[in-house]
């Protein structure tokens, strides 16, 4: 038992990585559908691999989504709607009519000669084109009975017993007016302007749609609309072997396949899904376990690492059985392409596309089609993952959304035409979906950030924003100590050409540089590079001092750079460069002076830590460099070559190194490019051989 304690103990990292990954497996387990799969793969227009596939039972054939939109378009459009009609709106409006020519009349003849008899003739005709329109009654044009035929029949509801007529025998406001001009024009001796406004006015619908009867009708029609079209025996062949899969085979076969995995979800069968739910979904991610292990063992060590990676796999999975469970028809616009996006910004180009063939591998088991689906969206994860090689720019992520649209769409295109034969065959609704899941991929840029914010982690597009150095801080560097921001400008130039040669992140590197010195901010004139006006403080002040205050700029630096919100990895080039070493010019004359007392060196050394990286080793040896070759008062190539050599050798022997994955290859690489960059500083030619 102590034993396993202790290994336990000892192993309590890597136990917890394996953890991980055994928690994700479980998640992923529990939350797949527990449905079968149809052990046989085809494709529409392609020859059947499998050998004669025989019905092991009956089963219905089921029709085709076209099919069943036809067939419901068909009775839809035999269907009648169904309208109300209401004779009281007539009779009240009559009532209205006849007040309405009587005041009309006597306005308009009060101070003339008419006689009664020519009034009576005016009165009796609008009541009579009344009566006719509203006998057969005037409908509501509505886009059900919109440009159909005069013999379209629709269900008439008047004191609750429906009627069936055609539209011919009713009225719209329009065939209404059109009939009272045409009985006016036949009727001479009247008003015609004032018995035609007065009927216009009368006009009012009586015959409403109604919206609540045509949708019950609309649903018992569906519902009678049989799913199936004829039976399969058991024991019938279904295909044989090299035959096409043609549009009535396909259809079979789905039928089956539909049946089949319906019948694997039964309770009894239910165990031995869920088994091969947890062999195939652990190979897999053992797969991405093994590859992070051998392959990236730096992100495999950090623990958050695997958890970020983790997250964004389980996500779209979690997300992909979501949309299959609900709306199945819409597969296409989840963003699979955010997988290589997101981890790629974060990592490398090699992780994102192993992360993203997992995802997409694991996933395939949800949907139909699982080839079409895989290649569809391995190629799409490819052309991400190129167009965020060089991430610069917010506008790449645009790019990348065009790009990825334009892929699906051409391979889209391309199974099409192998399967159907024909460019016509393509169906439209796909580049909608498509493009749904094009414009869904910028949300990668959102993610990222949250992402950022919650692991700590920082991206090339956050470095580049950090090294504009018209950035707020940098702005109040080169004001308050202009000396120390060209100091920061050249060695940051010198780093970044080093870690470019021997690998590692040059923009990482250049922005550690550019605030490696902001700690100098507070006291600018104590050192030597902002000095001048020829007056230097630390005249006046003890070795002790002196060397309190230069050494202050480092935990001085990280508190600014905690204050405005720098990445903990750009802190790191802050309170590694200088490291554990002395505070040398002053150590020096503080024993020249004092030759006969114990000089405690603690006080005139940094914090530290020693560097732990390539880019913050790089980072110490050009700032130490930079500083000390402005010293030379003849910089020529040997006094250049000299510096540098001494300068590196000295923190080689403080053992600055030791924590960092420097090798001494490396290191001498690093001398030669910064011997080369400062003779061109110095516009020093290269001595040629005689």
């Amino acid at each position: 038992m102590s034993k396993l304690l202790s290994y336990l103990r000892n192993h309590n990292s890597e136990i917890s990585k394996v953890l991980l990954f055994v928690i994700s497996i479980i998640i992923l387990v529990i939350v797949f559908p527990k449905e079968g799969k149809f052990k046989y793969e085809y494709t529409k227009g392609k020859p059947w691999l499998h050998s004669d596939l025989i019905a092991p039972f009956d089963f219905a054939i089921q029709k085709s989504k076209t099919e069943l939109e036809a067939e419901e378009k068909e009775a839809l459009q035999q269907m009648s709607p169904y309208f109300i009609r209401n004779d009281e709106i007539m009779v009240t409006k009559k009532e209205a009519l006849l007040k309405e020519f009587n005041i009309r009349w006597e306005s308009k003849y009060k101070n003339k000669k008419r006689s009664n008899k020519k009034r009576l003739k005016n009165l009796q005709v609008c009541e009579s084109i009344f009566d006719s329109i509203a006998k057969k009654g005037i409908i509501e044009l509505t886009p059900e009975i919109e440009n159909r035929p005069p013999d379209f029949k629709i269900m008439v509801i008047k004191n609750n017993i429906v009627s069936e007529i055609p539209l011919k025998d009713v009225f719209t406001i329009h065939t209404a007016d059109k009939f009272i001009q045409k009985k006016l024009n036949n009727i001479d001796d009247i008003d015609r302007d004032l018995v035609l406004s007065i009927l216009e006015d009368a006009l009012v619908r009586n015959i409403t749609y109604d919206q609540e009867k045509t949708e019950l009708e609309k649903k018992d029609i569906l519902s009678k609309i049989s799913p199936t079209r004829g039976m399969i025996q058991r024991g019938e062949k279904i295909i044989s072997k090299g035959e096409l899969v043609s549009e009535s085979k396909y259809q079979i076969l789905e039928s089956l396949r539909i049946d089949y995995e319906s019948k694997l979800g039964s309770s009894f069968k239910v165990t031995g899904i869920v088994a091969g739910q947890i062999i195939l979904i652990s190979v897999s991610m053992f797969s991405l376990f093994l590859f992070l292990l051998f392959f990236r063992k730096e992100i495999y060590t950090d623990t958050k690492n695997l958890v970020l990676i983790l997250i964004v796999v389980i996500g779209m999975v979690g997300i992909t059985i979501l949309i299959t469970r609900f709306l199945p028809d819409y597969i296409y616009i989840i963003p699979f392409c955010l997988v290589p996006m997101i981890v790629g910004v974060f990592y490398d180009t090699r992780l994102a596309l192993f992360a993203h063939l997992i995802t997409i591998i694991i996933t395939a088991f949800l949907v139909p089609n699982s080839y079409e689906f895989v290649f569809l969206q391995f190629f799409a994860g490819i052309v991400t993952i190129l167009s965020i090689l060089h991430l610069e720019r917010r506008s790449q992520f645009f790019l990348t959304s065009l790009l990825v649209f334009l892929t699906y769409s051409l391979i889209y295109i391309g199974m099409t035409l192998i399967k159907e034969g024909a460019i016509q065959d393509i169906n439209r609704v796909y580049f909608a979906l498509f493009a749904g899941s094009a414009i869904l991929t910028l949300f990668s840029y959102p993610v990222i950030f949250v992402f950022e914010k919650l692991f700590g982690l920082i991206t090339d597009v956050t470095l580049l924003e950090l090294s504009n150095t018209n950035n707020k801080l940098l702005r109040e560097l080169a004001l308050k100590a202009p000396g120390t921001f060209q100091h920061s400008m050249q060695m940051a130039n010198l780093a970044e050409a080093a870690i470019y040669e021997i690998g590692g992140n040059p923009l990482l590197v250049r922005t550690g540089a550019l605030y490696h010195d902001i700690g100098k901010m507070d006291s600018p004139m104590y050192f030597v590079e902002n000095q001048t006006t020829g007056i230097n403080p630390h005249d006046e002040l003890t070795y002790d001092e002196s060397a309190s205050i230069i050494i202050e700029h480092v935990i001085n630096g990280i508190e600014k750079a905690r204050k405005n919100n720098l990445p903990e990895q750009i802190i790191d080039f802050i309170r590694t460069h200088h490291g554990t070493r002395r505070a040398e010019y002053f150590y020096t004359l503080a024993k020249q002076e004092n030759p006969d007392e114990d000089i405690d060196p603690s006080i005139f050394t940094y914090p530290g830590p020693e560097p732990f990286s390539k880019e913050t080793a790089v980072l110490m040896m050009a700032d130490t460099v930079e500083a000390a070759s402005r010293s030379l008062k003849k910089p020529d190539e040997e006094a250049i070559s000299n510096i540098v050599d001494n300068v590196i050798d000295k923190q080689i022997e403080g053992k600055q190194f030791e924590n960092a994955p420097i090798t001494f290859r490396d290191i001498k690489i690093v001398r030669k490019i910064f011997k080369k960059m400062l003779m061109n500083i110095y516009h020093l030619r290269i001595e040629y051989p005689k």
